[in-house]
């Protein structure tokens, strides 16, 4: 039995930046042979984002696009050249899933759309993700996370008011929709299985996004109500939100608290010997209508308390409460210690770098981080090579043409 749920499954995956490369990480790390086209004419914008290592910038040093493209192999192709999309085509029967996140035009222009490539691969099963889809008014239109959760929704609803917009952070669509393709890929894989028949998979980021968003939009259609920008503030919870605390060593500390009853809040107030409370704050209906003035009565309370002792003590007490934990509490964080979440992997170029783990542990098959991210082309002689049986002139001359780039 292999250790892998996903060995054997064979990806050719030309997707780059977040939704693609999340998606076909999470089969490359679960044994899925995965070989990802780039460009160095065009390369993929992650390479060139921070964190760089040693704060150098390089093509093949940013931890960025490495996180997102553990245990794949790279190869370098100008998909533009009619040679380079020959090759493509010698890949593609090797392959049972192809993965592309270009604007729709992209693929049929250069003749490797989905009819073109199932003349070569009958059953293949093919993903197509991009920002709205392969159809409608506005199919064309690229972009980015960032757009998409604005164009979403996202946007309007984040921040303390109407007049400060602040938006979740990054690219927020990219980090939703990857869970929707991972998962639609593997029920692909599985009709074929079962029926030997491939599928054509179009991803709209748009449509994934505002699944995120179900409760606003099924509230407007029950309600008429729009939802907007309410910083912390719960329909269930009160108080809800980060609190300050003592600073640490010169460094400001929060605490974040969810209080959801009665006795929760009894319970928060004799640990933070809350004295005079205003009879706003008397039952959990009024500390909810009252949000804003609950957390100015709060915030004086907390910021007397150091906050990992306060959590402990709150925790003890029964109320839902946790530090508000940056970068390098994360990273040393004692139960992501005890996960063995953390793993360090070989670079070729910035040698031994720290990699996020597996979002999950499956006793059976319980998968890992293969291989550090490839550098840019690092394996374009064992594919061509090995796998095409191209000689070494024949690539040589390739690489002169900037074909192979």
């Amino acid at each position: 039995m292999s250790e892998f749920a996903l060995s054997g499954v064979k990806i050719l995956d030309f997707a780059w930046v977040g939704v693609g490369p999340i998606t076909t990480k999470y089969f490359a790390d679960n044994g899925a042979d995965v070989i990802r086209v780039e460009s160095a004419a065009r390369p993929d914008v992650l390479r060139l984002a921070p964190p760089w290592k040693d704060a150098r910038p390089g093509i093949n040093s940013s931890q960025f696009f490495a996180s997102y493209n553990t245990s794949k192999k790279g190869i370098t192709l100008d998909l533009g050249k009619p040679k380079a999309r020959e090759l493509v085509k010698k890949l593609v029967p090797w392959a049972d899933i192809v993965v592309e996140s270009f604007t729709p035009k992209a693929m049929r222009n250069w003749g490797l759309d989905f009819p073109k490539l199932c003349e070569l691969r009958p059953d293949l099963i093919m993903l197509s993700t991009c920002m709205q889809g392969q159809t409608g008014p506005n199919a064309l239109y690229p972009g980015f996370g960032q757009l998409m959760a604005a164009l979403s929704g996202f946007y309007y609803i984040s921040g303390y008011d109407e007049q400060s917009p602040c938006p979740p952070y990054g690219a927020y669509s990219d980090f939703i929709a990857p869970r929707f393709s991972a998962s639609v890929l593997m029920a692909a894989l599985d009709y074929r299985r079962r029926t030997g028949v491939g599928q054509y998979i179009d991803m709209s980021q748009y449509e994934a996004s505002l699944h995120n968003l179900a409760p606003a939009l099924i509230d407007y259609f029950a309600t008429g109500r729009i939802l907007g920008p309410r910083g912390n503030r719960s329909d269930r919870y009160a108080p809800h939100g980060a609190y300050p605390c003592a600073d640490e060593d010169g460094h400001e500390r929060w605490i974040a608290i969810a209080v959801a009853d009665d006795a929760q809040w009894e319970a928060m107030a004799k640990v933070l010997s809350a004295n005079d409370i205003d009879r706003r704050f008397d039952s959990h209906a009024k500390r909810i209508a009252s949000a804003k003035a609950l957390d100015e009565f709060i915030n004086p309370l907390t910021h007397a308390h150091n906050a990992y002792e306060l959590t402990h003590k709150l925790q003890a007490a029964g109320v839902a409460a946790y530090p508000v934990q940056n970068c390098v509490d994360i990273h040393q964080d004692e139960n992501l210690d005890a996960f063995d979440f953390w793993h360090w992997l070989e670079h070729k170029e910035m040698g031994p770098s720290v990699y996020e783990g597996l979002q999950h542990r499956m006793s059976r098959t319980p998968g890992a981080l293969r291989a550090a991210a490839p550098i840019l082309g690092q394996h374009n002689d064992e594919i061509f090579s090995g796998m095409l049986g191209l000689g070494a002139q024949e690539i040589e001359a390739l690489k002169k043409e900037n074909v192979i780039m």
